[in-house]
C-alpha cells in the first residue's frame, strides 16, 4: 500500500474503472511512439497516469487472458487456456472480493468466459460475482452488438457502433453510483478484427497507401499466409497490412474519444481523486510484423500491451514503470490499492510497490500459449511454447528447446534472434534457468497442448480448436 494512500482510504475507498479493450497492441499508441495512429485522449491519460511500458498479456489470446484477469491466476491454475470454455471458480473472483469489501460491482461489454454460446442468456450464477450486467459472451459485429441486460432474459441491441453506446452505459453507471464505492469493467470488442467497421468519420482519418510499416514487417514473399476465410487474404501482404491497419486504427481512434468522454464524466461527478482508473488489452496483434497476423505469438507485438494507471489520490503526475506487470497481478494489484486482501487462490503479483518506485531489476514474467488453435493451429504452424519476459530481454521455448532470445533495448523491433549466438550462451542459460524456476512455480510441466485438453476435458476438432455454438 503507498504511505500517502492511507488518509484517503479512511475517508472512501477509491472506486475502479477497469477499461479493456480486445486486441489493441501496446505500440498502437501515440504516446507509445507510433507516427500513425491518433489517439490524443490516451496521450492525456499517459501523462497523467502510471505508465506499465512491460505489461504482457500472461496467454495472448481472449479468454485465457481475460479468465487471468478476473481470477488472479494463471491459465493451467483456471484452466481457460483456449476459447469458448467456461471457466469454473477455484477461489473467489476479483468482483468476489469487491463484493466482500462493500462495494458494488459491474460489468458491460464483451465477457468470452461463459462456453454456452456466443449469444446465450449468462445467468447470475455464472456471471463471476459481478451484480450489474449488461454484458454477451463474445460478438465482433460493432454496428450490430447485442447483449443482455441484468436478468432480462429478452436480447437487446447497442445503438449503432457498440462502443460508443456501452460507454453511455458505463457514464450512467458510475454517475448512479456516485454515492457509493464501485468496480466497473467495461469491455469493449475493437480494434479487434473485423477491421473496416469503426464510424466512417474515424476512417477518414487514415489514408492506408501513406501509413508507415514498423521495420520487422518484411517484403511480401516473407509472410505466412492468414487462412483463406480471412477477408483480405488474396491482397498483397504489404499493401494488406497497410489496409488493415488503417482500419485498426480507425477503431482505435473511436474507442480514443470514448476514453475522453468517461474521462470527463469522472471528473463531472466529482469522482477523478477517489477513482482509480485502468485502460489495457487482453492481448495485442501482429499487424504483419514477422509475416504473421492477430495473436498467440510470443512476438511484444502480440505478448504486450498497454496498461495505464490512473489515480490523482497518489499523485497526479505520470510515471514510467519498468518492471512488468502480467494479466494475474491485475487483481492482488487493484486489491490492494483499495486496501482489500488478496486470496490465497490468487497466483499473480501485487504491483503497488513499484507503483511507489521499488522497481525491481530483472524481474521476470512467464508468458504461455498452453496449446495452438483457431487461426494458429498446429497445422498452420502455431505451437505450444513458454516464455520469460523482463523490462529488457525476451525469452522463449517451444517443446523441442530454446527458441526465442532478443535483447529489446538493442532490438526494438525483435529482428536479431540470439539463439545459436555464441556470445549469448550465457545468457541464454540464465534466461533458461529464469524460466525454469517460474514453470515450478505455476506447477506447469509443460506439456504438449492435447496432454491439457484431455486433462480437462475438453472436446476440440480436427485444428485443435472448441467449437462454439452461436
Amino acid at each position: 500500500m503507498l504511505p500517502q494512500a492511507f488518509a484517503a482510504l479512511e475517508k472512501r475507498r477509491p472506486n475502479v474503472v477497469f477499461v479493456f479493450a480486445d486486441q489493441w497492441r501496446a505500440s498502437a499508441m501515440g504516446y507509445a511512439g507510433d507516427p500513425n495512429v491518433k489517439t490524443p485522449n490516451f496521450d492525456r491519460l499517459a501523462a497523467e497516469s502510471f505508465n506499465f511500458k512491460n505489461a504482457v498479456s500472461v496467454c495472448p489470446v481472449c479468454s485465457p487472458a481475460r479468465a487471468s484477469m478476473i481470477t488472479g491466476q494463471y491459465p493451467l491454475k483456471h484452466g481457460v487456456f483456449v476459447n469458448d470454455v467456461y471457466l469454473e471458480q477455484d477461489g473467489p473472483s476479483i468482483a468476489d472480493c469487491f463484493n466482500l469489501a462493500g462495494y458494488n460491482t459491474g460489468y458491460i461489454g464483451k465477457w468470452h468466459l461463459d462456453g454456452h454460446g456466443r449469444s446465450a442468456f449468462i445467468p447470475k450464477d455464472r456471471r463471476q460475482g459481478f451484480q450489474f450486467w449488461q454484458a454477451l459472451e463474445c460478438s465482433h459485429n460493432y454496428n450490430a452488438s447485442e447483449y443482455y441486460d441484468n436478468e432480462d432474459p429478452e436480447i437487446k441491441m447497442w445503438k449503432g457502433y457498440d462502443a460508443y453506446d456501452q460507454t453511455t452505459h458505463a457514464i450512467e453507471y458510475i454517475q448512479s453510483n456516485r454515492g457509493n464505492p464501485f468496480v466497473l469493467f467495461l469491455s469493449w470488442g475493437p480494434p479487434h478484427a473485423p477491421y473496416m467497421t469503426a464510424p466512417e468519420k474515424f476512417q477518414k482519418m487514415y489514408d492506408w497507401a501513406k501509413l508507415e510499416l514498423l521495420p520487422n514487417v518484411p517484403e511480401s514473399d516473407k509472410f505466412i499466409r492468414p487462412a483463406g476465410s480471412d477477408e483480405y487474404a488474396r491482397m498483397d501482404p504489404v499493401e494488406r497490412t497497410r489496409w488493415i491497419m488503417a482500419g485498426y486504427y480507425a477503431h482505435c481512434s473511436a474507442l480514443d474519444a470514448c476514453v475522453g468522454r468517461l474521462q470527463t464524466a469522472i471528473r463531472d461527478a466529482g469522482l477523478e481523486e477517489d477513482t482509480i482508473f485502468v485502460f489495457t488489452s487482453d492481448h495485442g496483434d501482429m499487424l504483419g510484423s514477422h509475416g504473421l497476423w492477430k495473436k498467440q505469438w510470443p512476438y511484444d507485438e502480440s505478448a504486450c500491451v498497454p496498461f495505464l494507471l490512473k489515480y490523482p489520490g497518489f499523485g497526479k503526475s505520470g510515471r514510467a514503470v519498468k518492471t512488468p506487470i502480467n494479466t494475474p497481478d491485475i487483481m492482488p494489484t487493484l486489491l490492494d490499492l483499495c486496501g482489500i486482501q488478496s486470496p490465497s487462490s490468487v497466483q499473480g503479483k501485487s504491483r503497488v510497490r513499484e507503483m511507489n518506485g521499488r522497481e525491481i531489476p530483472e524481474e521476470a514474467v512467464l508468458i504461455a500459449n498452453v496449446h495452438s488453435f483457431g487461426q494458429w493451429n498446429a497445422a498452420r504452424g502455431g505451437k505450444e511454447w513458454r516464455g520469460v519476459r523482463t523490462a529488457r530481454y525476451t525469452y522463449v521455448r517451444d517443446l523441442r528447446g530454446p527458441w526465442l532470445l532478443f535483447d529489446n533495448d538493442k532490438d526494438p523491433y525483435q529482428m536479431n534472434n540470439l539463439i545459436g549466438n555464441p556470445e549469448s550462451v550465457p545468457l541464454q542459460k540464465r534466461f533458461e534457468e529464469l524460466l525454469q524456476r517460474k514453470l515450478a512455480e505455476t506447477d506447469d510441466r509443460f506439456l504438449c497442448g492435447m496432454d491439457y485438453i484431455d486433462q480437462w476435458g475438453y472436446v476440440v476438432d480436427e485444428s485443435g480448436t472448441v467449437p462454439y455454438l452461436r
